[in-house]
Parts: C-alpha cells; structure tokens; sequence
C-alpha cells in the first residue's frame, strides 16, 4: 500500500496500526491516539499545519521499515 495525500488516516491506521507512532511524532490526531479523524492525510495536515509532503514521507518510510519485517 503506497501512502500518498489522498489516502484516509483510517485505511492507514487499519493496515498499518504502528504508524500511529508516525502520527504522534507530527503533533496530530489519529483514531488509535483517541482522537477519530476520517479524513485524508493532505486535510488532517492542512488543519494543523504540517506540510503534508514531509509526512506522507515519513509514512511510507517506516511503512517500508515494517513490509521489510514481515
């Protein structure tokens, strides 16, 4: 699964629950964290002003960390 802006914090979070990590590091609300969020990465980055570019980054990195364990 490749994260890109368009992809919804819950696909992520369903298929990925580690990422919540990734989530936390950036300041933002995630479903596991407590606070749901339905919406996609660029709108939950753009409504607490993280560039949404250097997360999807961030994402993906550690979601390839976690493909190459399994």
């Amino acid at each position: 699964m490749e994260i890109t802006k368009q992809t919804s914090v819950d696909d992520i979070l369903k298929g990925y629950p580690a990422l919540t990590k990734v989530f936390i590091q950036f300041g933002l609300p995630c479903l596991v964290c407590g606070e749901a969020f339905w919406g996609t990465i660029e709108e939950l980055a753009q409504q607490n002003n993280v560039d949404p570019e250097n997360l999807v980054k961030k994402l993906n990195k550690k979601r390839h960390e976690i493909d190459e364990k399994v």
